[in-house]
């Protein structure tokens, strides 16, 4: 199952005094497309924590390309690049959706751990995840940009 890119509008309250998107609200729309491309592989972060596994951002990487302003409609594009069942990385391409122009691009990584804490393999705590996650790996190529 291919995804589709997550599609943002810019909101006014997110601008600095430049008129321009916060440079900090880039992490949270990467969260927001995150969330989204997971639901649309049918893994719900909800759900994986409701089953005890936890997965915190453990380090975040922004390369900023052009300014998005007030109003502007981007389309966030989600790509799985690493998983092993202990831990992910997840890329981001946010671009306007008008000229297709990249305004930034981005990766997270992240760790999987238990409710305590403590690592953990999602391969042996929910197997079936672990199988989505796998299949997420490779599932969108042709539409990351």
């Amino acid at each position: 199952m291919a995804t589709v890119p997550y599609e943002r509008r810019a909101h006014y309250h997110e601008t600095d005094q430049m008129g321009v998107i916060y440079h900090a609200n880039y992490i949270r729309w990467f969260e927001e497309a995150r969330v989204d491309f997971m639901n649309q592989l049918g893994l719900s972060y909800k759900a994986l924590e409701e089953a005890g596994v936890i997965s915190p951002v453990i380090s975040m990487h922004l390369d900023y390309k052009a300014s998005v302003k007030f109003d502007d409609l981007v389309l966030i594009y989600v790509d799985l690049t690493l998983f092993d069942g202990v831990r992910m990385s997840v890329r981001y391409r946010v671009a306007d959706k008008a000229t297709g122009q990249l305004k930034c691009a981005g990766e997270s990584k992240h760790c999987f751990i238990n409710n305590n804490g403590r690592p953990m393999s999602i391969k042996k705590a929910c197997p079936e995840y672990y199988d989505l996650y796998s299949a997420a790996v490779e599932i969108n190529k042709e539409y990351f940009i």
